[in-house]
């Protein structure tokens, strides 16, 4: 079969100093492009590829000459990359492939629809040859001496974009594998293993993913057998089904409900959640991960306002990705926006067209409530109150929420001592978490 070698642009020494290539956020290129590279890797290995790393401290002169000294003809090359630009707005990734080459932009369009498949929120720039740059060509594409793409991921300088690119980057990972062996068998059929190839899957253990992939089979999710101790569970006991893939052994993760375990599935992030009986998280723990699904909370929201669920039809999924971000639990912040908003009726001094759901007020504070210019940023706000209530620990975002430098931070772990500090009411805990209760009451949880 043939091998794969790819490169984390920057990262090297060019005219005597280390470039970082773009910064942005308080990153840098280098620094992301090696952290995608690594999964990328450890992903193609999963799947009994071969693949090179090129080695991080070498020019981009150096880079080549190390893939030339090892390739063969039926190897592929791929660099990976982000983009800049002056305007954050400008978001995307693209493909360049040698200018005049059609064979090439066959290859440049396979690798990037196997990135959007998997990143679809992620914008798709299209394949480019690499005439069109500036410098009207592009070394890695050119003076590689097997077929090679440059891949640029995204934009550093677009807040989405490293966003996305921070938040799942296992899934950027995964696409762009996805893609290179779909590659590497146009340019080698021959190499193609024998072994059926499953999909991977992420995995989340008691709210802590875990490097360790899944499998899916015939549509079911399956999990590895040395995760047995992390959910504290004897495999030996129950009818647990089994397949044997790529020297490991798996274990379906429907047949652990058997042994106590509560499974469940995030379809946007392709995550096998598990939560062990022993290690339940307590309903009232503001920091960790939520159990409901976003089908869930959808189905329950219309149950209590079915208007509500029409004009804000995206605030499931809001709440999940922007909780997931911070750590915190998406289930409670979800039913504090319900009591809040009285199931998003708004009939309280708020107004839907705020954006806010959780009645924080400006830095003025007094009688005033803020604004904020779409539903995404009115979720993120109130993620990021919650977790200035709940814990110490940084944000993981730009603060958007006006009144967090004003919170003493982590006096409230638990919901309960919301009561008397996010409302003067003194049993606003018990209220919101009846609401969690009859959330779960109404997803079978």
């Amino acid at each position: 079969m043939g091998r794969i070698f790819i490169s984390a642009a920057h990262g090297g020494r060019e005219n005597g100093r280390i470039d970082p290539g773009a910064i942005a956020g308080g990153t840098t290129e280098a620094r992301e492009m090696i952290l995608l590279r690594d999964l990328i890797v450890t992903e193609l290995r999963g799947r009994n590829w071969q693949v090179l790393s090129v080695p991080d401290d070498l020019s981009a002169r150096g880079t080549i000459n190390w893939i030339n000294a090892r390739a063969n003809s039926r190897d592929v090359a791929l660099e990976i990359q982000t983009d800049a630009a002056p305007n954050p707005s400008v978001r995307g990734a693209t493909v360049f492939f040698i200018g005049n080459n059609a064979e090439r932009r066959t290859n440049a369009d396979l690798l990037l629809l196997a990135l959007i498949r998997r990143v679809p929120q992620l914008p798709n720039r299209g394949t480019r040859p690499d005439t069109s740059i500036s410098t009207g060509g592009l070394a890695f594409c050119r003076q590689t001496s097997i077929a090679a793409l440059v891949m640029a991921v995204g934009f550093l300088t677009s807040p989405e974009d490293r966003r996305l690119l921070q938040t799942r980057r296992r899934d950027f990972a995964v696409g762009i594998a996805e893609g290179l062996i779909s590659w590497s068998r146009v340019i080698d059929p021959s190499g193609t293993p024998s072994e059926p190839e499953y999909p991977s899957i992420n995995i989340n253990i008691n709210g802590k993913n875990y490097p360790n992939r899944g499998i899916l089979v015939s549509g079911s999710a399956y999990m590895p057998t040395d995760l047995a101790d992390e959910l504290q569970v004897d495999l030996s006991k129950g009818s647990l089904g089994r397949v044997t893939y790529q020297s490991a052994t798996y274990v379906k993760a429907v047949d652990l409900r058997s042994l106590g375990v509560s499974v469940g599935w995030d379809s946007a992030t392709r995550t096998l959640n598990l939560k062990s009986a022993s290690a339940n998280q307590e309903i009232n723990e503001i920091m960790g991960s939520g159990r409901a699904s976003e089908v869930q909370l959808h189905i329950f929201l219309r149950s209590k306002n079915e208007s509500g669920s029409v004009q804000f039809p995206d605030i499931p999924s809001l709440y999940i990705e922007e909780a997931r971000i911070e750590g915190v639990n998406h289930d409670i912040a979800f039913c504090q926006m319900c009591l809040e908003t009285d199931f998003l009726r708004f009939s309280g001094n708020i107004k839907p067209q705020q954006n806010n759901f959780a009645g924080l007020g400006t830095v003025e504070g007094g009688s005033e409530t803020a604004t904020f210019e779409s539903a995404r940023i009115g979720v993120r706000a109130h993620i990021q109150h919650l977790k200035a209530y709940a814990s110490s620990d940084p944000l993981s975002q730009e603060v958007v929420d006006p009144r967090f430098r004003f919170v003493t931070r982590g006096v409230a772990p638990i919901v309960e001592q919301l009561s008397g500090r996010w409302s003067a009411d003194r049993n606003y805990g018990a209220k919101i978490l009846a609401i969690v209760r009859q959330l779960y009451q109404s997803a079978g949880l």
